[in-house]
């Protein structure tokens, strides 16, 4: 009898897993794929992954060399090697660290100070968790490209129109825009007011012949307007809680930059401007003195620092305090009050020997004397403010306190002589000598070193505009990341453009006076720290050797992210240094979706030096 084989699992067939075991192992590869693309965060604050970085290829003009240079990587870049994370919270379009809007509550040497002096709003050096790693996101499409070299939007994208924008002082009369900001006045109250201090009859301020090209403004009135006259105003307004005027200006390419009066020095050299003004800013010229925790001895603490950034011969013109009966409806201030304030304002310009040159109906101008022989004298009368001791430094303005002291000008033979040197009337101011380079203040710099400076910088302008003419296609705000002398923005004068001149703090040599002396505008800044200025507000940057001065002081990723922050969608950089640290820059930008290439030197492939042309994409 024939045994029957017992079955085996092979001759089984195999049975389907139940349905329920399937969907389960697919939900945890789900969720497992999810957590490790959002590295560990889940999916709830998730974010597109960046795209592989291009591999580091250099580009130069001519294919001979274009074969093997030595400065190209033939790899691609690992995308592990350096990522960027995108923040998808509101509230970091605007994000301007350094900068406080509200007061901060609670113990701390910030909350211990007045209120009422806006101390708090002052810039400040950045703690870590205002450091942001990322870059912003960039609004949505919402309108038509712009047609001029200026931006068309207020908050970062040049594709939203100025209509389409929430403000709570911005309303609509009709088919025009009524602003009742006092950066952003309608047109007709500008040009009135432009029109009363430049008559052609009897002038208060001469506008057109050349002896004012630089000016500051307190109170974001006139920055636009004068630009016909060929006046750079700086717009200088603190950081608002409904309405970014500084960002509103610079999107108009107005120059202007986030600042305060308060209790640190405004970012400027002494006698840098030629012209000071404010109109209805309600700046308390006439308080504040020795102490900010006591009564002070002398009031006018800020008309004080206002004296410093003035040159000699220099003008000042706001709006009387008797004046502004019917702008302040609301604000309960009594007539008596405002005559008060404005009695206190003339003691103290008096006392600064200022001179009240004009007074016509809401407009007073006052001129500083060219020297201070005279006033020197007049102490014996005005014992305050006194005279700051000869050893102290002028031009030293980065997170300097405020000394309620005059600051004095350079010395005088006699009193017809303008202290410091006379300037030239512009357009000849660009390219004239400075006084400081002449007399010799400026270590290291002489006049034949000037001169060559600005030829090669002529040269060098030229070479960016064959080589690099899609970065330098309608641009408006450029900004200057070490400008030395300034030779960049002199080359560009002419062109439909302003430059916003930055001396680095760590620069061996402070040379912004000197800029200032050609008829160009500036500030202070570290590149380790984020600028006072908001988001997407630049069109075009320019980094001559930043990352070599910068090389042992902060992370090169860092500089990055604050310039991707500061420059506006589609806008250009022209980045100028060493050869391998180039090939690092290529890197971080490449990790932040930027296009680039390199260059070669404008004097061949054969210098060490090349240039870095760059174009964010977003």
């Amino acid at each position: 009898m024939q045994a029957t084989p017992h079955p085996t699992v092979l001759d089984e067939a195999p049975q389907p897993p139940p349905l329920a075991l399937l969907t389960s192992i697919c939900a945890a590869s789900y969720f497992l794929g999810i957590s490790h693309h959002h590295g560990g965060r889940g999916g709830g604050g998730g974010s597109a992954a960046s795209p592989p970085s291009p591999a580091v290829t250099a580009l130069p003009r001519n294919t001979a060399s274009a074969k093997q240079p030595r400065w190209t990587s033939q790899r691609t870049t690992p995308q592990a090697n350096w990522r960027c994370r995108r923040r998808r919270r509101a509230s970091f379009r605007r994000a301007t660290p350094g900068t406080r809007v509200h007061a901060v509550r609670g113990p701390g040497p910030v909350a211990a100070v007045r209120p009422d002096r806006l101390i708090y709003r002052e810039r400040h050096c950045p703690e870590k968790g205002e450091l942001l790693k990322s870059w912003s996101r960039r609004r949505p499409d919402t309108g038509a490209r712009p047609r001029g070299p200026r931006a068309a939007a207020r908050r970062g994208s040049p594709t939203c129109r100025i209509r389409s924008l929430r403000s709570r002082r911005r309303f609509r009369i009709g088919s025009r825009w009524r602003e009742t900001s006092s950066c952003s006045r309608r047109r007709d109250h500008v040009s009135e007011r432009r029109r009363r201090v430049h008559r052609r009859d009897r002038p208060l301020i001469p506008l057109r012949d050349g002896s004012i090209r630089t000016a500051i403004d307190t109170g974001c009135g006139l920055g636009a307007s004068l630009l016909s006259r060929g006046i750079l105003t700086m717009s200088l307004a603190p950081r608002d809680t409904h309405e970014a005027q500084v960002q509103f200006a610079l999107e108009r390419g107005v120059p202007a930059m986030i600042g305060v009066l308060a209790s640190n020095r405004l970012p400027f050299p002494a006698r840098a401007f030629d012209m000071a003004h404010c109109s209805r800013c309600l700046i308390p010229w006439h308080l504040y003195g020795t102490d900010i925790f006591s009564s002070p001895l002398f009031h006018g603490l800020y008309l004080i620092e206002i004296d410093r950034i003035l040159r000699p011969g220099g003008t000042g013109s706001s709006r009387p305090a008797d004046q502004l009966a019917a702008p302040l409806e609301g604000w309960e201030r009594t007539q008596d009050d405002l005559n008060s304030e404005q009695s206190a304002i003339e003691n103290i310009t008096r006392s600064l020997c200022w001179k009240k040159i004009k007074e016509s109906g809401d407009i007073a101008v006052w001129r500083k004397p060219t020297n201070h022989i005279h006033c020197k004298i007049t102490r014996r009368i005005f014992r305050s403010p006194r005279f700051c001791p000869a050893d102290s430094s002028p031009d030293a303005a980065w997170y300097a306190k405020m000394e309620p002291c005059i600051t004095p000008l350079p010395q005088a033979h006699n009193i017809k002589q303008v202290a410091g040197g006379e300037l030239a009337r512009w357009p000849e101011r660009a390219a004239a000598a400075p006084p400081r380079i002449a007399s010799g203040s400026v270590a290291g710099v002489s006049a034949e070193a000037f001169a060559e400076d600005a030829a090669a910088w002529r040269r060098r302008v030229g070479y960016y505009k064959a080589a690099a003419a899609e970065q330098l296609r309608r641009r408006r705000n450029v900004l200057d990341m070490n400008a030395r002398l300034g030779g960049f923005a002199a080359a560009l004068v002419g062109e439909p453009v302003w430059v916003m001149n930055v001396v680095p703090t760590a620069a061996p040599v402070d040379t912004l006076g000197v800029i200032y002396e050609r008829g160009l505008i500036g500030t202070y800044h570290d590149w380790c720290e984020a600028m006072s200025t908001y988001p997407r507000t630049y069109d075009l940057l320019h980094a001559d050797s930043v990352f070599s001065l910068y090389r042992d002081r902060c992370e090169m990723e860092d500089i990055l992210l604050e310039m991707d922050r500061i420059l506006r969608p589609e806008g250009a950089v022209i980045f100028r240094d060493d050869v391998d640290i180039l090939v690092k820059v290529k890197n971080v930008a490449d990790g932040m979706r930027w296009e680039s290439r390199i260059a070669d030197h404008e004097d061949g492939p054969l210098v060490g030096e090349k240039l870095l042309l760059a174009v964010k994409t977003y």
